[in-house]
């Protein structure tokens, strides 16, 4: 691929979104790797979690290509919209586990990829934000729905109306990331939490996150409920017979 570094060892593979020329910008042939990537992913059965990164330490993402935007009709937009919620709405919803390590500027798109992963981890230079109002556009990679699940309502419309970027501690304050961690440590960092998600059962991975993600567009009582039948799932998975025998062996668990 001519965009994006894969990098497999073990059951975690790295993607490193590299184009150096604009920051790791997303255009439109990103944004179709992205999802070649998640083909690959998705096939391989033995991935179990995902890095996803950028080249260099100035950015992770600085957002979508402004350059490739100028002059695009409100039809063209709308396509590259769409396809962006594409790709993004397959990483939240990937039975592969996906984490977000933030290096640099994660501005517009490069934000809005970052939240669409399920767990983000910034460098301390890191700088995160939706400023597409400082260019007269919204947020199209799916921004304005992500923000408020992840920060709540009024921060994510003072990100919004605002356009200024937050530091990575600001970040991790408001929820926005998860952890903080030295640029020399970040993907040391990520690959400890990935060894120690790798050692746990996928298949209850997968349902809880699964659980989580179809809860939050339900109401309570239905997102109960939900719950309850995917807990019913799990006690169908090999997983669950061999992580309770363990438990109760006092041994560790030796899952699929």
């Amino acid at each position: 691929m001519g965009y994006i570094q894969y990098m497999e060892e073990g059951h975690v593979a790295t993607m490193t979104i590299s184009r150096s020329e604009a920051l790791n910008a997303l255009n439109k042939e990103v944004l179709e790797e992205l999802e070649i990537v998640m083909d690959r992913l998705e096939q391989d059965g033995k991935i179990k979690v995902a890095v996803f990164t950028g080249a260099g330490n100035k950015a992770f993402v600085a957002g979508a290509d402004i350059a490739a935007m100028q002059g695009m009709s409100p039809v063209a937009a709308e396509r590259f919209s769409q396809q962006g919620h594409r790709v993004f709405d397959r990483l939240e919803t990937s039975a592969v586990f996906t984490i977000a390590a933030v290096n640099g500027f994660a501005l517009g798109g490069g934000c809005e990829l970052a939240m669409s992963c399920d767990m983000r981890v910034a460098s301390e230079n890191a700088k995160l934000g939706i400023p597409e109002t400082t260019l007269g556009l919204i947020p199209g990679f799916g921004g304005t729905q992500r923000l408020p699940r992840l920060v709540g309502l009024g921060k994510a419309k003072e990100l919004l109306a605002t356009g200024i970027p937050v530091t990575a501690a600001a970040a991790k304050e408001m929820g926005l990331v998860n952890h903080v961690v030295k640029q020399e440590n970040l993907l040391p960092f990520c690959y400890e939490l990935a060894a120690k998600i790798v050692s746990n059962s996928q298949s209850a991975v997968r349902l809880g996150k699964q659980a989580m993600n179809a809860g939050l567009e339900m109401d309570q009582d239905k997102a109960m409920d939900y719950e309850a039948a995917l807990f019913a799932v799990a006690f169908s998975t090999l997983d669950s017979e061999e992580g309770i025998k363990a438990f109760l062996e006092k041994r560790k668990a030796s899952f699929q």
